[in-house]
């Protein structure tokens, strides 16, 4: 049985022509303040920031959440108010005085000539309660994350400057993808820079998204009397129309009702796939229209699920959906995933 893995996002800056530093002595600052707003909304999402020797020894980071109203956010629904900091080093040659090492937050320390990200993933998840990583270097660890095709999302932010220096480390896989090309969801500019957002990962488009409607779910703010689902609506051309997540805007929101809400009269919806965590309800108490009543009526073609509905609170739920869906002429499809 395949280990659980934590939902691992990249996250870079690079120069116009794909450096990261230049070779000077100085670190070369890439992002501008709202980039870096970002990044630390990112983090604010992520359970642990992981690294290499090589950026603490070059850039000494903090990783920590810097926006104080994010951190009471992470208190209030129950989590440390930083990430777990994790370095990896091959040495263990890493200055004791190294932000990473200071009380502010946790760290954890990867070390060793072998390192396996595979089986460090997978400690994470099993023994740290990590499910949501954020990895933001150097050069070799990002790298090697590509080449193992361990990430599932790339967050590249693109500043308008050249380094034309060919000893800078630079942002590039050892080789080709082994997943191939990668799926872009989203597109920003923040100031003079421009973020780009990927799905990565083996599977193709569909399990692409589907990974991204369950981690989607793990926003779902807690609730002890109803499931926490993550939906996505994505058009023919490969365009996210909207997203959603049980409870995101009132107490009683499916995340599938979110998603549709957000999209409103979109005529790409005719078109579209909306891919869910969890099968969409046919039978519901909260609110008088179902999940599977509100996909028909916006006329949503194609429906992709993770997981079928626990007979928790309705018995025989999974099939009620599909039959639903299914005498409507939508096309259903079940990919069991986990992360």
């Amino acid at each position: 049985m395949q280990p659980v893995m934590p939902y691992v996002v990249l996250s870079c800056a690079i120069s116009a022509d794909g450096y990261l530093d230049d070779a000077t002595a100085t670190r070369l600052v890439l992002s501008g303040p709202a980039d870096l707003d970002r990044v630390d909304e990112v983090r604010a999402g992520c359970d642990a920031i992981l690294v290499g020797a090589g950026t603490i020894r070059r850039d000494n980071p903090r990783l920590l959440i810097r926006d104080p109203r994010r951190r009471a956010r992470r208190v209030a629904r129950g989590r440390p108010e930083h990430p777990l900091r994790v370095a990896l080093t091959s040495s263990a040659n890493l200055d004791p005085s190294a932000h990473l090492f200071d009380t502010q937050a946790p760290h954890l320390v990867y070390r060793g000539a072998e390192l396996s990200l595979r089986a460090i993933l997978a400690d994470l998840a099993s023994e740290r309660g990590v499910s949501r990583l954020m990895v933001e270097g150097g050069a070799h660890v990002l790298a090697e994350f590509l080449d193992e095709d361990l990430a599932n999302e790339l967050h590249l932010a693109i500043a308008p400057v050249f380094v034309a220096d060919p000893s800078a480390p630079r942002f590039a896989a050892p080789a080709p993808l082994p997943s191939g090309r990668m799926t872009l969801i989203g597109c920003e500019r923040l100031d003079d820079v421009v973020v780009s957002r990927y799905l990565l990962g083996p599977g193709g488009t569909d399990l692409r998204f589907l990974r991204w409607a369950v981690e989607l779910s793990r926003e779902s703010p807690p609730s002890s009397n109803a499931f926490s689902v993550g939906a996505v609506i994505v058009s023919d051309t490969g365009e996210v129309i909207a997203t959603g997540y049980s409870r995101e805007q009132e107490a009683a929101d499916h995340a599938e009702e979110v998603a549709l809400r957000r999209a409103g009269d979109d005529p790409r919806l005719s078109r579209a796939t909306l891919y869910s965590s969890m099968i969409p309800c046919a039978t519901r108490s909260s609110r008088p229209v179902t999940c599977v009543q509100r996909i028909i009526r916006a006329r949503v073609p194609r429906v992709v699920y993770a997981h079928p509905e626990p007979p928790t609170f309705v018995p025989n739920a999974t099939e009620h959906s599909v039959t639903e869906l299914r005498t409507a002429a939508i096309e259903v499809l079940h990919l069991p995933i986990t992360l």
